[in-house]
C-alpha cells in the first residue's frame, strides 16, 4: 500500500532518506528576488520541455510535399469489424498507404456506435485537416443523413471525397410463391412478403423499386442480415429478397438452377449523365425503369423516378467511399486521390481485388467530386418522398430537427 505524507511535515537528507520536519535544521527563506529567478528559470525550462516534448511526441504532418514518409494515415471506419464494409475499407486503404509515395503506416479503427453515426460524428467533429485522417463511409451512413435523422451530426458535403467504389444487387423471388417473372409482381390475391432488415438501411431502394413499380409486396422487418433471408426464402417464410452482387453467385444461383427461385431484375446503376442502365454485373437482367416499362407500356411517374435514381446513386453507384475534412490541402487531396486512381487501374490491383471490389471499378476519376457531391445534394422533394413512403407503408415516422 503507498502511503501519503504531507510535503510539509518532512524533509529530505543528504543521502535521500525522510526524517520529520521537526529534526531539521533551521533554514533562511530566500530572498524574494532569488525566488523570482528561480521560478522564472523553472518557467522557461517547462515551456521549452514542452514545446520540444510536444514536437517530438505529436510532430506536424507533412502531407503537402508529396511524400508521406513517416506518417500514419488514421482510418475511421464507423461499423464493426468482420463485416463487408469493414473488409473493403482495410483492403483498399492498405493498398493505397502502399502506394502513396512515403508508404505511410495505417491505424485503422473501428466505431460501430449507433450503426455507423456516431464514429462518423465523431470524426467530423475531431478530424485533424491535414492528410492523415480518413473516413469511410457507407449506405448505413448515408441513409441516415439524406433522412436528416436528429442523431446525424455530419455533413458530407464538407468533407471531400478520395474514392468511391459501387456494388450492385438483383431482386429475385420464391417460384413456390407463385412468381415466375414480373408480371407476378402486380395484380396479386396474395402479397408477397419482402424481408428486411430495417426500412431505413440498404433496404430503402429495394422498398422505393417496389413503390416505384406498384408491386403487391409486403415487409417483415429485422433480419440480421441478407443470409438469414436468404434462408428465410429457401423455407418458404419469405417470398422475395434481394442480394449485391458478391452474394448473388453463392446465395442465389443455386436457387435459380434448381428452379426454386428466378431473378427478376436488377436495382441498376446511375452512369455519368445521371441515366439509370443496367449493372454490367447483370447485363441480361432489366433495370426497374425497364420492367415498369414493361408492365405497364408508359415511362414511370418523374417525381417517382429521381426519388429512386437519387437514393440508387447514394446507396449504390457510390456505396462506399473514402473522404478527408473539408480544409484538407488541397496538394494531400490530390496526391491521394491520383494516387487512388492510378491503384484502380493498374491490372495487378484489379485482379488482387477482384472478389473484395464485386467487379465494380475504384472511381478516384477528376471529377469525382463533382459528380459525388451532386448525387450527396439530395433534394427536398426527395428526402420528403422517402419520409412519405416510410410513414404510409411502412409506419414508420422519423422526427425531423
Amino acid at each position: 500500500m503507498t502511503q501519503h505524507v504531507n510535503e510539509s511535515d518532512v524533509v529530505a537528507t543528504a543521502d535521500g532518506d525522510v526524517r520529520p520536519a521537526q529534526d531539521a535544521p533551521e533554514r533562511r527563506a530566500p530572498s524574494p528576488r532569488l525566488a523570482a529567478a528561480v521560478v522564472a528559470g523553472f518557467t522557461a525550462l517547462a515551456v521549452g520541455v514542452s514545446v520540444v516534448g510536444g514536437n517530438l511526441l505529436n510532430p506536424a504532418a507533412s502531407t503537402t510535399d508529396g511524400d508521406y514518409a513517416g506518417e500514419t494515415v488514421e482510418l475511421m471506419i464507423p461499423l464493426a469489424e468482420g463485416g463487408g464494409t469493414d473488409t473493403w475499407a482495410r483492403f483498399v486503404t492498405t493498398e493505397l498507404t502502399h502506394a502513396v509515395p512515403g508508404s505511410p503506416g495505417l491505424a485503422p479503427v473501428n466505431d460501430d456506435g449507433g450503426e455507423g453515426i456516431l464514429g462518423t460524428n465523431h470524426f467530423m467533429s475531431s478530424a485533424e485537416p491535414d492528410g492523415t485522417e480518413v473516413l469511410v463511409s457507407t449506405a448505413s451512413t448515408v441513409v441516415p443523413y439524406l433522412l436528416d435523422m436528429p442523431a446525424v451530426r455530419y455533413d458530407f458535403n464538407e468533407l471531400r471525397p478520395i474514392l468511391a467504389n459501387g456494388t450492385g444487387a438483383v431482386v429475385y423471388a420464391r417460384t413456390g410463391a407463385g412468381v415466375h417473372g414480373v408480371e407476378d409482381l402486380v395484380d396479386r390475391g396474395t402479397p408477397l412478403v419482402f424481408g428486411g432488415i430495417a426500412a431505413t438501411s440498404l433496404d430503402l431502394t429495394t422498398l422505393l423499386a417496389f413503390d416505384l413499380l406498384s408491386a403487391d409486396v409486403k415487409a417483415t422487418f429485422g433480419f440480421e442480415g441478407r443470409g438469414p433471408v436468404n434462408l428465410a426464402l429457401q423455407r418458404g417464410e419469405v417470398d422475395i429478397d434481394y442480394q449485391t452482387t458478391s452474394s448473388y453467385g453463392p446465395a442465389v444461383e443455386p436457387l435459380v438452377e434448381d428452379g426454386v427461385a428466378v431473378p427478376l431484375f436488377s436495382l441498376g446503376q446511375v452512369d455519368e449523365d445521371g441515366e439509370i442502365v443496367r449493372d454490367p454485373n447483370f447485363p441480361d437482367l432489366p433495370t426497374v425503369v425497364e420492367v415498369y416499362e414493361d408492365l405497364y407500356d408508359e415511362q414511370p411517374d418523374p417525381g417517382k423516378l429521381e426519388t429512386y435514381r437519387a437514393i440508387l446513386a447514394l446507396t449504390y453507384t457510390y456505396q462506399k467511399a473514402l473522404w478527408v475534412p473539408e480544409d484538407t490541402p488541397d496538394e494531400a487531396v490530390e496526391l491521394l486521390r491520383s494516387t487512388a486512381d492510378e491503384m484502380g487501374r493498374d491490372p495487378e490491383f484489379q485482379k488482387a481485388a477482384a472478389e473484395i471490389l464485386g467487379g465494380y471499378p475504384i472511381d478516384a476519376s477528376e471529377d469525382l467530386p463533382e459528380r459525388i457531391g451532386e448525387a450527396y445534394q439530395v433534394d427536398d422533394s426527395v428526402r420528403e418522398d422517402v419520409l412519405a413512403l416510410l410513414a404510409t407503408d411502412y409506419d414508420i415516422t422519423i422526427e425531423q430537427d
